[in-house]
């Protein structure tokens, strides 16, 4: 797991504080280590430790354990503060090179709500710089070696928007297919992309992230054309791991593709 691949958190110390945010909210942090609720993606991660024989031994096993709790006690304090202020929370994931960061710029010129964006990268704020460009509410979060963003670097990101300003936040994760699902950050959904260049085994080969998701974006169908990709295939494929997940395609020249992406979101969060 993270501790293989160069992941920091376990090196953070996390205590009690009194928080005040500039947009207004105040509270306490106990971050206790035992007796929580575990979230999906929580119990997803610990299932993995059982399968990972580098990894299966007592203490490590109570070392992440430790870690997730943390994460997903700060995940919670997210939430409620999207909540206070009626914002819906969505977490973007993908490998590299999907296209999350175009996705949010064209979504820019077409929205009929406002939106901010935590935006995470190992390094440079080359997306974050983008998103501004386009008149975007963006903050960069440089995470170092470490290949997701967990709950209390999208806090801390939060520091840096007015959630009164917005209707929906878009927490824009490092680019991996397998950590960031094992992290909440403290949305309310998860999209996922895969592009058709990736090739047709992605979804197959890592689950985890996959039934984490509340809509599946399968994006460039443009190129279609010009790759052995049978889409249907991997539609079938994301429904074996979650049959009810919803799948949209998405081609960025295609402005009704984005539109259905819209749609989707606004019914969202009519829903909430």
């Amino acid at each position: 797991m993270c501790k293989d691949c160069g992941c920091t958190i376990a090196g953070q110390e996390y205590h009690h504080h009194h928080d005040e945010h500039e947009h207004g909210i105040v509270h306490d942090h106990d971050h206790p280590h035992d007796n929580m609720l575990w979230s999906a993606s929580h119990q997803a991660a610990h299932e993995t430790l059982h399968h990972n024989p580098q990894l299966n031994d007592a203490k490590t096993i109570s070392v992440i354990k430790k870690i997730l709790d943390k994460n997903d006690h700060e995940a919670s304090h997210n939430r409620a503060h999207f909540d206070q202020h009626k914002v819906l929370g969505i977490n973007l994931m993908s490998s590299p090179g999907s296209g999350k960061t175009t996705l949010l710029e064209n979504l820019a010129d077409m929205v009929d709500f406002k939106f901010a964006v935590v935006e995470g990268d190992l390094e440079t704020s080359r997306d974050a710089d983008r998103l501004k460009a386009k008149g975007i509410n963006a903050v960069q979060i440089q995470t170092g070696s470490a290949c997701h963003l967990d709950a209390f670097m999208v806090h801390k990101g939060l520091h840096d928007i007015s959630l009164d300003d917005i209707d929906v936040c878009f927490v824009e994760n490092v680019g991996n297919l397998v950590c960031p699902a094992s992290y909440d950050v403290g949305t309310h959904l998860n999209i996922v992309l895969v592009s058709v260049p990736e090739g047709e085994d992605k979804i197959a080969k890592y689950p985890v992230m996959f039934r984490s998701a509340d809509l599946i974006l399968i994006t460039k169908t443009d190129l279609l054309p010009y790759f052995d990709y049978d889409i249907e295939k991997e539609k079938m494929e994301a429904r074996k791991l979650k049959p009810n997940v919803d799948i949209l395609e998405v081609n960025i020249k295609d402005k009704q593709s984005l539109q259905n992406v819209i749609d989707w979101i606004n019914f969202k969060r009519k829903m909430r």
